[in-house]
């Protein structure tokens, strides 16, 4: 054995080397998607980091008519932001594969009894010890920091699942912004033509002597407010498209103009039947992640006070009587002064607090939703009851009005007021139906999905129950 000490030597190498082997990351970092646009496919980093000198990836960026189709898919793959959030799940995964290893061990390599007097001389009483040493953590601290990597890789995971469905809804709101701000640019054209009619009436009833002068001075103060607001609804159009193309990453839209169905609106699910769905906001899943996180944590700082242990096995070769013999060491810290108090005692703290931001964070979400469909019912109200009632009867007002005007039987003040009425109301109208849709994303980025799945539910109630009460 004397002549083999050098294989323990090369065993110690070759172990410290063990610990090197790479392990690729599980990919575990993703969570369920919420049922809100889950059939479109978002970005997802890959499992390896990018080559830095390569070139971001182009992507078809969308042109002529938009849809809310076109944007989705083109949002959820290219969005900056979702981007980084994705990066950051990769980040807690390697974090977690981190977490799972042990320490290396150590191979050291000692000289005794040299260069010194008398029979110390020399080399001829050196004693050489070869000793590989590993740190044992005790208190199952490996699978406790594994578990505290593990959920905050999940919070990553929920984290980016928020940062989703943040994108859906800007998607939706800045789609139904430019597609409202085209509508008020073609109403302010309009508008405008509709203002040169009766300024053109007037004009003739002024030349004919049916009218004074300032009925037309009048009718030209209204094409020029016309006017006036025409160019500022189109500078309206050039922003709120930016702000859209912005969603997939673009700061210079390419698109012609956005296809919406803004006119269609359907009738708004019950409150209560909402609010017992809220719990699939991501925001509030990610804080049980969080607290449970946090409680892992409070477990390992208390593991982290038990003092770990340091085991080390070798050989010892004698060299004045060439003889070689196994060495074994044992060492462990005393716990006298730093028992990791204040570690524990502050995850207990941030226990208690991820405790209660989760419950700020259900209030938060709660009135969120009560606020936003308070909202969107009005919205709906309103936008019905303009379409049904109001805008008919303007229209038919101004149309009896502008008629008698032309034969001169109504005056001008008259054609003016229902000229107003009738340019508010339709101006009501977009405004009406941009607040229902924008309020719909908000409401279904709040319960993680899209209200037609519960219309959809309540018909099929409905006619189970209306087919149930025939049958009987």
């Amino acid at each position: 054995m004397n002549d083999h000490w050098p294989i323990w030597l090369l065993i110690t190498i070759v172990a410290a080397l063990a610990g090197c082997a790479a392990h690729p990351l599980h990919d575990q970092g993703w969570v369920i998607p919420r049922p809100v646009a889950a059939r479109f496919d978002a970005y997802r980093s890959p499992t390896d980091p990018p080559d830095e000198s390569a070139s971001p990836p182009a992507f078809n960026e969308p042109t002529g008519a938009v849809t809310l189709r076109d944007a989705l898919s083109a949002a959820l793959l290219n969005n900056p932001q979702l981007e980084s959030f994705s990066w950051e799940v990769r980040v807690r995964e390697a974090r977690t594969l981190q977490a799972r290893l042990w320490p290396n061990p150590e191979a050291g390599v000692g000289v005794e009894n040299i260069a010194g007097s008398g029979a110390f001389s020399g080399v001829d009483s050196a004693e050489t010890t070869v000793l590989l040493s590993q740190l044992i953590p005790l208190g199952g601290k490996i699978r406790k920091q594994t578990r505290v990597a593990e959920i905050e890789r999940d919070l990553a995971g929920w984290d980016y699942e928020a940062a989703r469905i943040a994108v859906v809804t800007e998607v939706v709101r800045a789609l139904v912004q430019v597609d409202a701000t085209q509508r008020r640019v073609n109403l302010a054209m309009k508008n405008l033509e509709l203002a040169e009619q009766v300024y053109d009436a007037a004009a003739k009833r002024v030349k004919a002597g049916a009218a004074v002068l300032l009925e037309r001075t009048r009718a030209g103060v209204v094409v020029e407010t016309s006017r006036i607001a025409l160019q500022r609804a189109e500078r309206r159009l050039m922003s709120v498209r930016h702000r859209l193309a912005a969603t997939w990453g673009s700061t210079t839209p390419a698109f012609e103009k956005v296809a919406a169905n803004l006119d269609a609106i359907a009738a708004v699910p019950p409150l209560e039947v909402l609010e017992n769905h809220v719990t699939a906001n991501p925001d509030l899943a990610r804080w049980t992640a969080q607290v449970s996180q946090r409680q892992a944590a409070v477990e390992l700082a208390r593991a982290q006070a038990v003092p770990d242990l340091t085991a080390g096995v070798g050989a010892r070769r004698f060299e004045e009587s060439d003889d070689t013999a196994a060495v074994v060491e044992f060492s462990l810290p005393l716990p006298l002064f730093d028992r990791n108090q204040g570690d524990v005692l502050e995850s207990r703290f941030a226990l208690a607090k991820a405790r209660a931001d989760r419950r700020a964070a259900e209030v938060r979400v709660s009135v969120a939703l009560a606020t936003t469909y308070q909202e969107l019912a009005a919205a709906h109200a309103e936008a019905q009851s303009l379409r049904d009632n109001v805008l008919p009867a303007a229209q038919e007002a101004f149309d009896a009005t502008n008629q008698s005007y032309q034969q001169g039987k109504r005056g001008y003040l008259e054609v003016l007021d229902a000229q107003r009425s009738l340019f508010e109301a339709r101006g009501q109208y977009i405004n009406a139906l941009a607040g229902y849709h924008s309020a719909v994303a908000e409401v279904e980025g709040l319960i993680g999905q899209g209200l037609d799945e519960f219309r959809a539910k309540q018909n099929h109630d409905k006619d189970g129950n209306e087919t149930k009460g025939h049958t009987e």
